[in-house]
């Protein structure tokens, strides 16, 4: 028994880690590397120590198939072993064995961990935070693969076939990533797919006897035909339809209730509450102070023209259970604690209401299910929901001063801050322009946000409370809304994050609830018609200060002394509207808005289509897939009916020799063709035998005459085309005796990566390379 296949472990372990240089555009931070690094390499190790033990063991006496089989079956589950030992280092050594060799306590450490990280699976959004549940399911992912990619390289020496692991890799991206990937993703594995080429063609030569020098030819035909799979898959990239999104799932919702007035869906609207026909009790909330804020549920921290604010990646590494403060506010902040216990009624949500900057969290029941995201200050559950909960919340509300905030310092462009939350698309020129005119001679940020809020929450400007919306004709939301000035909260919130973003300050979206009615017990009941929205504007030193601009009314409204809404007498801006474009007259429902001066509302307009795009993308990776397998036959027929259209025995001949290639069978260089048609015959008599076999022998011979007659005797002058048509039919005759004696596996592999294609691309190739000489 011969050794372990060094060379083949070794290329299917860099293969794979160059496969999963596809997951880069998948994370935030190259995090994700260093243990997806480690698992490949206990992969390779395993693999090599586990064969040279067995090489060791048989090399005394011949061993059974069974136990060839078994020994093959125990690398893998030996490689997954170490897989295992591997993950327990990195992400559950609690409990383990010199924290490596895994315990029953560390396999149940290590599958919280796993169930945390499908848990935030259905919370990120590509790039993903590299969060510890989600690294270690990248791991074990990126794991199997190379043990995959090993077994069908070393075990089944078909390293070419391999490649489906690196597919397999780079479909994670394809169906993750919204927009382009990068190169790297895509030429890092086509790298890796030309370096298991490269290893499938050293064997095939060296089992057609070639001598050393000679396997070194396999390299250029595999960079070549790596080179030519990154270059289709960026051209044919643009082709095929992408995912509409750029997350692993669309986990990012409330509960139960999606619009029912039970939760607040960050991907949704807020109308769907409001517009309910009776209100529906949510909470019961006793606080210490006389005049709560905001019960804020979530952020919204990113904007696009198409589908408005929406939230990014939550990072659900900090329990509330575990932490000793929440969030902090900056020293300069001035502030007031508020505590406060919840009640909830139907409420039904993942995202938990809490006042602004929550200090602790007590949930009654599984505290640890609930996390905390500090970049968005939101407390969101881990596959459980506020349903039937009681909880208590020690917070320090910000109670800034118009003083201060005027002597805010801006906010340094390296910022984090300043980059995350004042990101835009490309906007429409017409609300640049608007901004312009807002903020035009505001010598602070504060002035400029108080010009952006007085210019919306003021009456005398045109806008009107409403949650009905005429259709626009512009084809972005936001456009329309200031130009109709008529909306309800998320869009007078949505509208100022954007402008105060465009004036060069960091703004988020706040979801939550204004704080409801006093009850006679003086506790506040919120229901969902207090639903709301209002902005966070960041300040260097004062941290996230709320602003509302809507124009709601007086009984709901929170007192933010730093942000008082403008009246007509004190207007900060009487700038014009965008150009209100004439629009289609509303039908009505019976129920009217329950804010006075309010616009009725409107029934829904919108007819919801079925998307084509996954069975457009699903068609667009299958025909991409047929597209390439049936590339090497569909060279090789073109190939083909070249040869025979050329005419006269030697291209038939040729024809013959290469399908005897594509079959496996060796023929030498230098032997004539009447030892070539000895050997093919030889081979044919290997078959099945019968008359085709002998019909197949006498073609053969008879072509080999013909390719002696035609290179060695007087050329032929008449009866060319019936002797060409009589040449091609003797030719099928010898391919069917030929394809006859061989198994159904190799005459399948001669069909799909013929062999005598690869020798004259590499020949082709040789003949330009230049020569000692210098010359080609």
């Amino acid at each position: 028994m011969t050794g372990p296949d060094v060379r083949g472990s070794v290329a299917a372990a860099v293969a794979t880690l160059l496969g999963a240089c596809a997951l880069t555009p998948v994370f935030a931070s190259g995090a994700w590397f260093p243990p997806v690094v480690l698992a490949i390499g206990a992969v390779l190790a395993g693999g090599l120590l586990l064969r040279r033990a067995g090489a060791r063991l048989s090399s005394g006496a011949p061993v059974p198939r069974p136990l060839r089989a078994l020994g093959t079956a125990l690398v893998p589950l030996g490689q997954l072993a170490l897989l295992v030992c591997v993950l327990t280092a990195a992400f559950a050594p609690e409990g383990a064995l010199a924290g490596i060799v895994p315990t029953p306590e560390s396999l149940d450490r290590l599958g919280g961990v796993f169930a945390d990280g499908a848990a935030e699976i259905r919370e990120q959004a590509t790039p993903a935070l590299p969060l510890t549940g989600l690294l270690a399911l990248t791991t074990l992912f990126v794991g199997l693969v190379a043990i995959l990619v090993d077994l069908i390289t070393v075990a089944g020496r078909q390293a070419a076939v391999a490649g489906i692991g690196l597919l397999v890799l780079v479909c994670v991206p394809v169906g993750t990533v919204i927009g382009g990937i990068g190169l790297l993703a895509l030429a890092a594995p086509a790298a890796g797919f030309a370096l298991l080429l490269r290893v499938d063609q050293e064997r095939a030569l060296a089992g057609r006897g070639r001598d050393r020098k000679a396997l070194t030819g396999g390299t250029g035909t595999a960079v070549r035909i790596g080179l030519a799979a990154l270059a289709a898959g960026i051209v044919l990239g643009g082709v095929v339809p992408t995912l509409p999104e750029g997350s692993f799932t669309t986990g990012l919702g409330g509960g139960t209730g999606d619009a029912t007035g039970t939760s607040l869906d960050p991907a949704a609207e807020l109308r769907g509450q409001l517009i309910l026909p009776e209100a529906i009790e949510l909470l019961r909330v006793a606080t210490s102070v006389e005049d709560p804020g905001y019960l804020r549920a979530v952020a919204l921290d990113e904007y696009d023209p198409a589908d408005g604010w929406s939230l990014s990646n939550l990072d659900g590494e900090i329990s509330v259970a575990e932490a000793d403060a929440l969030a902090l506010l900056p020293d300069r902040q001035a502030t007031r604690p508020v505590t406060a216990s919840i009640q909830v009624l139907e409420h039904d949500d993942r995202f938990l209401p809490v006042p602004p900057v929550p200090q602790s969290v007590q949930v009654d029941g599984d505290d640890g299910a609930w996390r905390f995201d500090t970049a968005t200050g939101t407390v969101f559950g881990r596959d459980v929901t506020s349903a039937g909960l009681s909880y208590r919340v020690s917070a320090t509300e910000p109670r800034p001063s118009p003083e201060l905030l005027s002597r805010a310092a801006p906010l340094p462009a390296t910022s984090g801050i300043q980059q995350r939350f004042s990101a835009l698309p490309d906007l429409d020129p017409a609300i640049a322009e608007l901004t312009a005119r807002l903020t035009d001679g505001a010598a602070t940020g504060y002035e400029r946000v108080q010009r952006i809020q007085s210019y919306l929450s003021d009456r005398s400007n045109g806008f009107t409370y409403s949650l009905s919306t005429a259709p626009g004709t512009s084809g972005d939301d936001l456009v329309d809304f200031l130009r109709l000035k008529r909306g309800y909260c998320e869009q007078y919130a949505g509208a100022m994050a954007v402008l105060v973003r465009q004036a060069g300050m960091p703004a988020r979206v706040a979801l939550g609830y204004t704080p409801g009615d006093v009850q006679r017990d003086r506790t506040r009941l919120i229901t969902s018609d207090d639903a709301h929205a209002w902005v966070e504007v960041f300040f260097d030193g004062f941290g996230w200060v709320p602003f509302d601009p809507t124009p709601i009314a007086p009984d709901r409204q929170v007192a933010l002394p730093w942000s008082p809404r403008a009246t007509a007498e004190d207007r900060a801006d009487a700038a014009p509207a965008l150009p209100v474009p004439t629009s289609a007259p509303q039908a009505q429902v019976p129920r009217a808005d329950r804010l006075p001066q309010a616009v009725p509302q409107v029934g829904p307009q919108e007819t919801t289509q079925a998307s084509l795009r996954p069975l457009l993308t699903v068609l667009g990776a299958v025909t991409l897939t047929g597209l390439v397998l049936v590339s090497p036959a569909a060279l090789r027929a073109l190939q083909r009916r070249r040869r025979l259209a050329a005419g006269g025995p030697a291209g038939v001949w040729d024809e013959l020799t290469a399908s005897a290639v594509d079959l496996g069978l060796h023929l030498h260089p230098s032997w004539t063709p009447r030892r070539v048609a000895d050997a093919l015959a030889t081979a044919v008599r290997r078959g099945p035998g019968g008359p085709a076999a002998a019909a197949a022998t006498d073609a053969v011979r008879g072509l080999a005459r013909a390719e002696e007659a035609a290179a060695y005797g007087p050329p032929a002058t008449t009866g060319a085309t019936t002797g060409d048509a009589r040449l091609r039919a003797t030719l099928r005759t010898a391919r069917r005796g030929l394809n006859g004696a061989r198994p159904w596996p190799v005459r399948v592999r001669a069909l799909l990566w013929p062999a005598s294609l690869v020798d004259d691309v590499r020949a082709t190739w040789n003949r330009w390379r230049r020569d000692a000489a210098g010359r080609r």
